[in-house]
């Protein structure tokens, strides 16, 4: 039993204090349930980040757990430098837990510690100071009957 959301299209971050611009694009989500299990939340597909400024550029896989055996949650990505066809970092772990980095100096190092991470509270405009259609406004009355 499983429920799947494939998203299509693709996402802009810009880093001002770098005057960095990035595009990329979203793995798909899952919400996954076997007949003896705790149902559990996934990612999956490939994805990929692009700085047209400094021509970086990473392949993301967000591995779904096999039917039978595997672990959750893991990741695996390659960093490439500017017309390079071989990464120079290739990446693995779980995206909700630790990442390693293998660079092709020989390096190996944690790339990130998502556990060790701070919580950052979000900045959101209070409901009267929002359009019709922003998210938050638009969904308020669902966003109650829930609670």
């Amino acid at each position: 039993m499983s429920i799947g959301v494939h998203n299509i299209g693709q996402g802009c971050v810009t880093c001002l204090d770098y005057d960095e611009h990035y595009i990329l694009t979203f793995p798909n989500g899952y919400g996954r349930q076997s007949i003896l299990t705790v149902p559990w939340i996934e990612l999956g597909g490939e994805c990929s980040i692009n700085c047209s400024k400094t021509g970086y550029n990473a392949s993301i896989v967000f591995h779904t757990k096999p039917f039978y055996g595997g672990k959750k949650h893991r990741i695996t990505a390659e960093i490439f430098s500017p017309n390079d066809k071989k990464p120079f970092c290739s990446i693995e772990g779980e995206w909700n837990g630790v990442m390693y980095a293998k660079y092709t100096t020989g390096e190996n190092a944690v790339f990130i510690d998502t556990k060790k991470m701070p919580t950052i509270k979000k900045k959101v405009r209070k409901l009267e100071d929002q359009e019709d259609f922003e998210s938050r406004c638009l969904w308020k009355d669902v966003t109650y009957n829930l609670k």
